[in-house]
């Protein structure tokens, strides 16, 4: 699936090919270039500190249309080729329809990298120099799971 992504295809087209073939398309949203500690961590306080400003995130006029769209009952993918198609960032979906993007937005950057990248991380290298020799992602999902990591 990196491979469809570094031919040019759109990010939408290869989660479609992942929902196809029952792979788990979070995996697309994980940097390499950050360590896996950062991109897995949660965050366990659901207290808001700050108010929330500006309209949610469903009902702001930049975002609304494809919240609308979700709502007809078109495929999050689908829905992502649009938001691509339109120049939007795809990756709102991903967040709470009912916050404002603001309020969403500042938590994610809040998050400070502790480890290796996730590409020199002793635990995943191996994997990443499987997919640099060209294996394929399900083989190396395959490899991920038999050695009893997180695929995802």
């Amino acid at each position: 699936y990196f491979k469809m992504l570094k031919m040019g295809l759109p990010k939408g087209a290869v989660q479609n090919a992942m929902l196809r073939d029952g792979a788990d398309s979070s995996i697309l949203d994980l940097d390499p270039e950050k360590s896996v500690a950062s991109q897995l961590q949660k965050d366990d306080d659901d207290e808001e500190e700050e108010v929330d400003e500006g309209p949610p995130l469903k009902e702001d006029p930049t975002y609304a249309k494809y919240f609308k769209m979700l709502k007809m009952g078109l495929p999050k993918g689908a829905v992502q080729n649009a938001m691509l198609r339109d120049g939007a960032d795809s990756s709102i979906l991903d967040l709470d329809p009912e916050k404002s993007v603001a309020s969403q937005v500042d938590k994610e950057e809040e998050i400070v990298d502790k480890g290796p990248p996730l590409k020199d991380d002793p635990t995943y290298a191996k994997y990443f120099k499987m997919l640099k020799m060209g294996l394929p992602k399900g083989a190396v999902q395959n490899a991920i799971q038999r050695d009893g990591h997180d695929s995802s």
